[in-house]
């Protein structure tokens, strides 16, 4: 990997455009475009300003030497990306237990322990968190809201459906058609609520 190829790989991994990096070292959008397609190369200072950007040192910049720290801190954010994906696999096959579990024996326990799987794997998300030091990927955070989402609401629409309509049931997933149609107004919303404010977050960092 060239000086060219690890300027791209860090402002990507960082998560950042080629604008953002420009204006961040003081710089245009051109000259970014330049560096990583080896047309040119950073002055000192510049090469010492995405230094602190990305923590890296400038010896790996310039000849890709890392530092034992950075090998530590490479290790460990590729840990926190892999508890990222594992979260999201906790949330849907915890989801996909209590759908399971509820349908053959029809029992709360089975739907108890299906969130307490969708728990660790949250808990397994804010791990990764902390590891990476990056922002989530989108996808990750969305499907982990709805996959969360989904028997909560089911229940909430189902306890709303019997109070009101005296029609309707408590567990994981929606029975009868006001209990349904209750559930999918709630669950939609909260599925479009939550892109937008997640989209918005991610666009805004």
């Amino acid at each position: 990997m060239n000086m060219a190829e690890r300027i791209q790989y860090l402002r990507k991994t960082k998560g950042i455009s080629q604008e953002e990096l420009a204006d961040q070292v003081g710089v245009s959008r051109q000259a970014v475009s330049k560096w990583e397609s080896e047309q040119s190369t950073p002055d000192v200072d510049k090469i010492i300003i995405m230094s602190d950007l990305f923590g890296v040192t400038t010896d790996y910049l310039l000849k890709g030497i890392e530092a034992a720290e950075a090998q530590e801190r490479k290790g460990t954010e590729v840990a926190g990306k892999v508890l990222y994906i594992a979260s999201t696999a906790f949330v849907v096959i915890g989801l996909l237990c209590a759908l399971g579990g509820w349908y053959a024996q029809q029992s709360m326990e089975a739907v108890w322990g299906s969130m307490i799987i969708q728990t660790v794997g949250i808990a397994g998300y804010f791990v990764g968190k902390s590891l990476s030091g990056d922002r989530p990927p989108f996808s990750v955070s969305w499907l982990n809201v709805i996959g969360m989402a989904w028997m909560p609401v089911s229940m909430l629409t189902g306890w709303i459906a019997i109070l009101v309509f005296k029609q309707g049931w408590i567990g994981p997933y929606p029975m009868g058609i006001r209990h349904t149609l209750a559930f999918a107004l709630v669950y939609l919303t909260v599925c479009a609520v939550s892109f937008i404010c997640l989209r918005k977050s991610s666009c805004g960092k």
